[in-house]
């Protein structure tokens, strides 16, 4: 029942044996990272020559990610196997934690790889651009040095939310709708969503009065506002708007005069109150903490896009990106690709509204192909309720995604939660897709199981949780504040 992926490099075939215990039903011919590293890292054991590949990744706040694994000699049969296994790495690593300058020690071969490959010109151009200019506002680039002068790890916490005093604002914006609500003492005393569509728009006066007309509504209940705090899917830096695909279609200029600093545009309106946001993953993450109570949580959200977060052990979070949505969790060289980056077999594919809208059609939905995936949705939500077995094997299908790729997430994060939410899990398919990855993990990764919960947000949690920690984010009497970077572009 195994599936034997065959990667073509240099003059002769490579194999890897790849053989999941739970194929998604709809996609027998996913290869999970996990297992394909697994494999990879067997096979390195018995190389005598293996070498210490050290990667760091740098940005301009002096923030160091290092990340260390074991790679084949230079002159194995099977070497450009670590070719593929660096390359998938690396763009892991961009999309978790981030960096423009990338220092590569221990094998100059991959170095140079690596170098072509994520070049302006590379197959990975579009990371290459997004990762310097629009994000970091540097040039992008790779270099083989030696590992003694490689940077050591910095990564400082940065404590952001969970202030519950006063009458505040919380605010979600999204692809598809924007939310706001009003918060006294931490309890929500008013909740609205209003649909909208911003993607497309060239006016950015359609996005300032529509968020500016959310806060209005939910101020509207409460005497006073002595705070605003918002997640947005886009990156910020200090509340300046860096990338965020909902203002993409803005020309580039009116981008520059009037989005990258709307919050503080909107903040002069509310006479200059405490205001910050951050991107939603981050926010879905810090109310799985003040949920639980607790910390190591990595949040994961299933909606437009794959949006993620994640709380360290200490309770605060990093610099880092957490855009699980770009990290690559498939790793067959056909796998669908992204139609914004390019790249194949990545997280947004598997963990949102594109993936149930793609999975409908290999279950014989056939829907119009017309028809838009938050329809699709909506259609395959139905027929899950009422029964039918096609909709009960696109939930199992991505369940299995989730299951290998949270075995994946704890080779990169320090876990002990993991709380999935969005549009996808409602009703009766988010059980089956947490059934369905509780299953994976503990046949494929129980150490990973044993240690780590898997879970959805209660139905108040659902309601309220990512207001309130949106609201929670500005203390009260301070300025807009320093956080982190954070990315969700979609």
């Amino acid at each position: 029942m195994g599936i034997t992926p065959i990667l073509r490099a240099q003059a002769r075939p490579l194999m890897l044996n790849i053989s999941p215990f739970f194929r998604p039903p709809l996609d027998p011919e996913f290869v999970p990272a996990a297992l394909w590293n697994r494999a990879y890292r067997a096979i390195v054991a018995t190389d005598p020559k293996a070498r210490t590949l050290t990667l760091t990744l740098e940005r301009p706040d002096a923030g160091v990610s290092r990340h260390q694994s074991r790679v084949l000699a230079a002159d194995h049969a099977d070497a450009p196997l670590s070719l593929r296994y660096a390359e998938r790495l690396l763009k892991f690593l961009l999309w978790q934690k981030g960096g423009c300058t990338v220092r590569v020690a221990g094998a100059p071969e991959i170095a140079a790889h690596l170098g072509v490959v994520y070049s302006a010109t590379g197959a990975r151009s579009f990371d290459h651009g997004f990762m310097g200019e629009k994000v970091y506002r540097r040039t992008f680039n790779i270099e083989a040095v030696d590992v003694e002068v490689l940077p050591t790890e910095r990564t400082p916490g940065l404590p952001l939310g969970r202030h519950l005093d006063g009458c505040r604002i919380g605010f979600d914006i999204g692809g598809s709708d924007r939310k706001a609500a009003a918060v006294v003492d931490g309890k929500v005393v008013y909740s609205e969503e209003t649909p909208w569509d911003p993607y497309f728009q060239k006016d950015p006066a359609y996005h300032i009065e529509g968020i500016h007309e959310s806060l209005l509504k939910a101020a509207a209940h409460m005497p006073r506002v002595d705070t605003i705090g918002g997640s947005a899917a886009g990156i910020y830096v200090n509340n300046e708007v860096r990338v965020a695909s909902i203002f993409r279609g803005i020309p580039l200029d009116l981008f520059a005069s009037r989005v990258r600093r709307l919050f503080f545009t909107l903040q002069e309106r509310w006479g200059g109150v405490p205001f910050v946001v951050a991107n939603d993953g981050e926010v879905a993450a810090l109310a799985g903490s003040m949920s639980l109570g607790d910390n190591a949580v990595l949040g994961i959200s299933m909606g437009t896009s794959q949006a993620a977060g994640y709380v360290r052990p200490g309770g605060d979070i990093t610099p880092w990106l957490n855009e699980l949505a770009f990290a690559p969790i498939d790793y067959r060289t056909d796998a669908p690709s992204d139609e914004w980056s390019g790249d194949v077999g990545c997280g947004v594919q598997y963990f949102s509204q594109q993936a149930v809208s793609r999975l409908s059609d290999r279950a014989g939905f056939g829907f119009d192909a017309s028809m838009p995936a938050p329809e699709r949705l909506v259609a395959v939500q139905k027929a899950m309720a009422a029964g039918d077995p096609r909709a009960e094997r696109i939930y199992d299908s991505v369940g299995s995604y989730l299951g290998y790729s949270i075995g994946h997430y704890a080779d990169f994060y320090e876990l002990k939660h993991v709380l999935v939410m969005g549009r996808v899990t409602s009703g009766h398919g988010g059980e089956r897709i947490l059934q369905r990855a509780r299953e994976v993990l503990a046949t494929e990764f129980p150490a990973v199981a044993s240690r780590v919960r898997v879970r959805m947000p209660d139905e108040k949690d659902k309601r309220h949780g990512q207001a309130i920690a949106a609201a929670s984010l500005p203390s009260i009497g301070a300025p807009a504040g320093s956080h982190a970077l954070r990315s969700d572009p979609r």
